[in-house]
């Protein structure tokens, strides 16, 4: 039998630990409507509740609440990344600083993939510390086919870069399917566009790429690179649909991912999902367009993942900012903010 002092160690170890209300003059939760004078209910790393904060802090006496400037929205979610962005709290792609890690093979041919390649993506496979996925960037469609292969047998999720292989091999392949996103800096033809939608291949657009045809025809999609910066210059172009790109940036990430549903999910902010989110300094936030207000040049002034308020975003989020001609955050904002955090015993992470 356990010992007195570790059955009182596994119980307090149960015991749910304290609420956190994130509060904000308007919450984007993307799963529903905008909410002015909002708040999120946080316990450890997931959302117990959304909704008004007068209601929230009546619901949940006791509770510490952290009030933040502006706008809260759910994590945006970078399915194909490069670098790290304003207000992203989920990364896919091939760097080892990524989230999801994809690993990438780009096999020139079968022989050499039966030789060596093969057996050294199993290995990765095993060995990965955290979730992991396959970048298929073989131009050889042998190849390609034992990829979608390996990648069912090991319930794995595809990415495909159509730089690399056009729609049409992917799917002969085998490849494309609701497991698979692809990532497009350039133009489809309808065709393709029809193709990947039939199959259920989430595409994910970094700028450059033909985010307006789908964006026109009323279609899903996801924003790579910048997922908010791609969203405000799409956003220039068709004002009227600024939510619709929203959507891109957070739940559109999180299909292509497949962790738009159940428990845990990313991309909104509702009952049960992962505490994800991210903090913009938007100056209207009494408006009738929260969404519009969002991609109007709006800093990033924080990001909470998976419960933690993290400090360690705002040099990379000051740099992209500059990058891509946002302003950036009011500092003196920001330290009032994390200095509120940590008097509150709120964890402001790395």
């Amino acid at each position: 039998m356990p010992s007195a002092a570790r059955t009182g160690e596994l119980l307090r170890r149960r015991e749910p630990g304290p609420v956190v209300l994130h509060t904000a003059p308007m919450v984007l939760p993307i799963a529903d409507e905008p909410i002015g004078d909002g708040a999120v209910a946080v316990r450890g790393d997931r959302v117990l509740q959304v909704g008004k904060r007068s209601a929230l802090r009546a619901g949940y006496p006791g509770s510490r609440e952290m009030r933040w400037p502006g706008t809260i929205v759910a994590g945006l979610v970078d399915p194909f990344a490069t670098g790290d962005a304003p207000g992203v709290t989920t990364r896919a792609g091939l760097g080892e600083s990524c989230d999801v890690i994809y690993v990438e093979v780009r096999c020139a041919d079968a022989q050499a993939w039966e030789e060596r390649e093969r057996d050294a993506l199993i290995t990765a496979i095993r060995e990965a510390d955290r979730p992991v996925g396959v970048a298929a960037h073989s131009p050889d469609p042998e190849v390609l086919e034992d990829l979608a292969v390996l990648a069912r047998t090991f319930g794995l999720r595809l990415v495909a870069d159509l730089a690399v292989t056009a729609p049409g091999p992917l799917d002969e392949a085998g490849v494309l399917g609701p497991l698979c996103h692809v990532a497009c800096s350039g133009q489809l033809d309808p065709g393709e566009r029809k193709l990947l939608l039939l199959r259920q291949s989430v595409i994910a657009f970094s700028p450059g790429g033909d985010a307006l045809a789908l964006l026109d025809d009323g279609e899903p999609f996801a924003l790579a690179g910048d997922p908010l910066g791609h969203a405000a210059a799409l956003s220039r172009r068709r004002p009227t649909q600024a939510e619709r790109l929203v959507r891109a940036a957070t739940l559109g990430g999180a299909a292509a991912l497949g962790r738009d549903r159940g428990p845990g999910r990313i991309g909104s902010l509702g009952p049960g999902s992962r505490a994800d989110l991210a903090v913009f300094q938007v100056r209207d936030t009494r408006g009738r367009h929260p969404y519009s207000a969002l991609l109007d040049h709006a800093p990033c002034l924080a990001r909470v993942v998976a419960g933690r308020v993290e400090r360690r975003a705002e040099r990379a989020v000051d740099a992209l900012a500059r990058d891509h001609g946002h302003r950036t955050p009011d500092r003196r904002g920001a330290d009032r903010v994390y200095g509120e955090a940590e008097a509150g015993g709120i964890d402001p992470g790395r």
